[in-house]
């Protein structure tokens, strides 16, 4: 049965109201979908995993299906904003709250840990994410040089500051020693191959190390997630007494802001164009020969265009191309010329965009310092 005139105007009438405009799961304009046990207006993707988990939601789209009186009536009582005072009462502040952007596994865990677990209903509530002094599980990690998953040992120590991981459970030294303040962690399902695909970043002899990481529970790996945004958070909190969480939540793990394939040629600019992958994290430009690749082949470093850096369209005259890919990208930086193509025009445009926002955005004294070390590694 159809949805009746009466019902679709009330509902439109309901969704007017402030917070049911957006998805209350993602956030993502406009929701299509609502559950008539919960009362929130949630998004075609979001109304999926609520599908998924029938003993919390029960979905309906609001211009097909048919509404019970009663259905309207608990959607009228309810709502995005009464739900979020009572499911997401008690968030921790560093526990990452997915977008419509972001891979299904958070926002599926995200939907789980609010109404089927209801984590955030007690202020006192404990979790498994924030144990306190240390975190100490397998985890599936891929081999640098083999590229298979085997089992390995990870331990995230709050005191110390660090992650370690270890290839044998009892072995007595760690195979690395992470530090927290400079690691980053980013969910890569598709890079991957894998659902619950984690890339973990840090600093290694001054080149960016990955290593990529997956468990098969959804919940073990974002709650490893979660862990480390915690420690994060309380070693910021140490760093910078002054600053407020509201401040240092942005420092905390972020997803990269672009990346894909483009063409590059090497600093004489005669070598010819290589297909390479590239990943834009903040002032960060990597390049890998592969995806998965432990170690960049190479980094820039995108600084403010007021210090010399600059980015535009097109290739310098006379630049010599072997390449199929036509559409042209020229970064400048004080110390050289960076040269790239793209296959498509609508590439070349939204890299073009990243990187002037990059360079328009002022520098903190930490991108200084990093502004330094690349020179110096230079």
């Amino acid at each position: 049965m159809s949805l009746n005139a009466s019902a679709a105007r009330t509902l439109r009438e309901i969704q007017q109201i402030p917070g049911n405009e957006v998805c209350a799961d993602c956030g993502a304009l406009d929701p299509g979908w609502g559950s008539c046990s919960l009362g929130v207006f949630i998004c075609l993707d979001c109304s999926g995993i609520h599908r998924n988990i029938p003993a919390i939601s029960k979905v309906k789209s609001l211009n097909l299906s048919h509404w019970e009186d009663h259905e309207l009536q608990l959607m009228a009582e309810n709502g995005n904003q009464m739900a979020k005072s009572k499911y997401e009462a008690a968030v921790p502040v560093y526990y990452y709250k997915p977008t419509h952007k972001d891979c299904r596994l958070l926002r599926e865990q995200w939907i789980r840990a609010k109404y089927e677990r209801k984590e955030f209903t007690e202020p006192a509530k404990s979790f498994t994410y924030d144990e306190g002094e240390r975190r100490d599980g397998m985890l599936m990690k891929r081999g640098r040089d083999n590229g298979q998953f085997l089992s390995r040992r990870f331990v995230l120590s709050e005191r110390e500051g660090t992650l370690k991981y270890f290839t044998k459970y009892d072995a007595k030294e760690p195979k690395a020693i992470i530090k927290i303040d400079g690691m980053n962690a980013t969910f890569q399902p598709e890079k991957i191959g894998n659902p619950n695909g984690l890339q973990i970043t840090y600093l290694k002899d001054y080149s960016t190390r990955s290593i990529f990481v997956y468990h098969d529970s959804g919940k073990e790996i974002v709650d490893w997630f979660n862990s480390i945004r915690a420690v994060q958070l309380r070693y910021l909190q140490v760093a910078f007494p002054g600053a407020t969480d509201t401040e240092l939540i942005p420092k905390l793990t972020r997803n990269f802001l672009k990346e894909g394939y483009m063409e590059k040629t090497g600093p004489r600019q005669t070598e010819g164009f290589k297909k390479r992958w590239f990943t834009l994290d903040h002032r960060r430009l990597m390049y890998y020969k592969d995806p998965l690749d432990a170690f960049a082949k190479g980094e820039v470093f995108l600084g403010n265009k007021d210090h010399g850096y600059s980015v535009s369209a097109g290739l310098p005259a006379g630049t010599y191309r072997n390449g199929a890919w036509q559409h042209g990208i020229t970064i400048k930086t004080p110390d050289r010329c960076y040269l790239f193509t793209c296959e498509l025009e609508s590439d070349q445009q939204d890299w073009l965009k990243h990187f002037s926002d990059v360079m328009s955005a002022q520098m903190s004294p930490q991108e200084y310092t990093m502004e330094a070390l690349f020179k110096h590694r230079a």
